[in-house]
């Protein structure tokens, strides 16, 4: 059977009619490059299918030290209460053995004096562990039990206070907490320095104390594939700086710009290590850059001066560029031709020329209109008095013209 057609026209139906509305652009967020390391130094990479968890369990203080503070503290809370509970029981079983809980009791020495309940023996365990002693429950000598408990219960509150607040201790003065003070800046850059070719980046420490026995080094991080056909993802190659003769070791106490002169088109980690001057732990700054955040043809701005005697550092423009001259070939064909630097620098130069002229030209320009508005004004005005020049062109014989001007 056909299907019957509809009185109204297709091209005025709710199909055909949702089919011609505009539609809304669909914006999908850019997927971002895998980074090994992080702009913020945090390593990004992921553990899965860890089957042997027994063994964080084994190196129990570095692991309570990795864990987030949220978690930490729960720990922290439970593992002193749960110890209180525990002796607190032990205390309640000590007085009810004795018969120290026997209201009937009137006369004879208790284990511990004013420990009725279990929670008078909880409060009594919390005074022990924490060594508060309000005075009103004391532990007597007619009870052998109550004095070994007691020893047990300080021998594993020492422990518990030594693990717990080293802990806390520990994830206070982390070594990452003094790397939140060193920066990197945001772009790398690419120039000509001494007629090479180099790959520059600017690091600085925000802290007056300074950053014992500095070292940076820099890595590409990069997939590669071996002649032998083996993949390997994560391939890690060392680039020297330009302070590899001194084993990298910087003296950081103003931003410097570390340099790599380029041999090859190398790129990716950067890693900076040395010694906290004040607390003596090591600390270990990271980040990383990408191709995209690679400015070719520019130069860090100096941000260094000198102010009535004294260096100052204006970190407003601490990752500000300048564009510079630098020729668009590699590394190879410049060692090559050394002809392209001096190519590159002559139309910078003239291009510069250029430049200057055409601002010159505006300003004269510009100057020109502004003084003279009045002197325009007073020729318009005589213009319109003054008698206008016409000649005149008549033919004559031989000819000749005969010009006449009135």
């Amino acid at each position: 059977m056909l299907a019957r057609k509809s009185i109204i026209p297709e091209e005025f139906g709710l199909p055909g009619l949702a089919s011609r509305m505009p539609r809304k652009p669909v914006f999908r967020d850019r997927v971002n490059k895998a980074r090994f390391i992080a702009k913020n130094g945090s390593c990004n990479l992921a553990h899965k299918n860890i089957r042997e968890q027994g063994r964080f369990l084994q190196d129990v203080f570095t692991t309570l030290v990795d864990l987030k503070w949220r978690f930490t503290l729960v720990i922290f809370t439970t593992t002193f209460v749960s110890s209180w509970l525990l002796f607190a029981m032990s205390w309640w079983l000590v007085a009810f053995a004795h018969g120290d809980l026997d209201p009937e009791r009137q006369n004879g020495t208790h284990c511990v004096t004013e420990v009725k309940s279990f929670t008078s023996a909880f409060l009594f365990s919390i005074e022990v562990q924490v060594t508060i002693g309000f005075g009103a429950r004391m532990i007597t000598e007619q009870c052998p039990t109550a004095i070994t408990v007691l020893i047990m219960q300080n021998i594993v509150g020492l422990i518990i206070n030594a693990v717990m607040l080293g802990c806390i201790f520990m994830k206070t003065a982390q070594s990452n907490r003094r790397a939140e003070t060193l920066i990197f800046s945001r772009h790398a850059v690419i120039a000509v320095r001494n007629n090479r070719l180099c790959f520059m980046i600017r690091i600085g420490d925000l802290r007056k104390s300074m950053i014992i026995g500095a070292t940076v080094r820099l890595q590409v991080v990069r997939k590669t594939t071996t002649p032998e056909g083996e993949v390997i993802p994560i391939h890690q190659i060392d680039v020297q700086t330009e302070s590899a003769l001194a084993s990298n070791s910087l003296f950081l106490l103003a931003p410097l710009i570390i340099c790599h002169v380029i041999d090859k088109n190398r790129y990716g980690n950067v890693i900076l290590e040395g010694v906290v001057e004040t607390t003596g732990i090591t600390t270990q700054a990271r980040t990383s850059y990408v191709s995209e955040e690679i400015q070719w043809g520019h130069r860090f701005v100096p941000i260094v001066t000198e102010e009535e005697g004294v260096y100052s550092v204006d970190y407003s423009k601490f990752g500000n560029t300048v564009k510079v001259a630098t020729p668009r070939c590699s590394a190879r064909e410049l060692d090559e031709k050394p002809s392209i630097l001096i190519q590159t620098l002559q139309k910078s130069e003239l291009s510069h020329q250029n430049s200057l002229r055409k601002r010159n030209s505006m300003r004269r320009n510009n100057s020109m209109r502004k003084g003279g508005g009045s002197s325009g004004n007073l020729r318009r005005n005589n213009s319109a008095l003054a008698v206008p020049k016409v000649q005149f062109f008549t033919p004559t014989e031989g000819g000749q013209t005969l010009n006449a001007v009135t």
